[in-house]
């Protein structure tokens, strides 16, 4: 006799196997070109996997970190409004902090040249940046899953600390990960780690 926690692992089995015809089925209903197919199952195959999420590519960093609006920053519902909207997450869960800056990607990547420094939480080489940038701090308030995540937003002006890494398809360094935005009250002269990429 099957119990109800056996049965569980085979309905989830069985919703797996469906993936290919539910995909089939979308592309019947709402035509997509090949690209547009290729990145839905590479995000079908991230949401599923049980392994580490893909690295970050250039797109996926500049439409998640850069902003352009015409919004003050310092709106206090900014970041829940923003990260809601740039669907940033981690397999649709919150994430605990974010940072979205007011610049181009073409000066963050410069960033990536610049000399090694500390950052915070025991990473031990990030850039940082020649030149004040404007930007938002988010801080998880409440909240587990999309779309019920909360931040509270924190308008900061400073040098961005960020980790850069290679990626391979375009040949290029791009930045990864905004660490912290120092602000120019709590700057203290730190000493280079090390200069050049890595």
């Amino acid at each position: 006799m099957w119990t109800l926690i056996a049965l569980r692992p085979l309905s989830l089995l069985l919703l797996l196997l469906l993936q290919p015809l539910q995909l089939k089925i979308l592309i019947q209903y709402a035509p997509m070109s090949e690209e547009e197919v290729e990145h839905f199952e590479d995000y079908l195959e991230e949401m599923y996997s049980t392994g580490p999420t893909l690295p970050p590519t250039k797109d996926v960093f500049k439409s998640r970190t850069i902003i352009y609006s015409r919004r003050p920053l310092t709106d206090s519902n900014y970041c829940t409004d923003e990260i809601k909207t740039k669907n940033v997450h981690n397999r649709f869960r919150c994430v605990k902090e974010h940072f979205f800056l007011q610049t181009s990607f073409e000066e963050l990547q410069d960033i990536c040249n610049n000399l090694f420094v500390s950052c915070k939480n025991g990473v031990k080489r990030c850039h940082r940046s020649k030149r004040l940038i404007k930007g938002v701090y988010c801080n998880l308030t409440r909240g587990v899953v999309m779309t019920d995540c909360v931040y509270e937003s924190s308008y900061r002006q400073g040098y961005v600390l960020m980790t850069c890494r290679w990626q391979d398809d375009i040949q290029e360094i791009i930045p990864a990960y905004i660490n912290d935005i120092i602000e120019t009250s709590d700057v203290i002269k730190e000493k280079p780690v090390l200069q050049g990429y890595f």
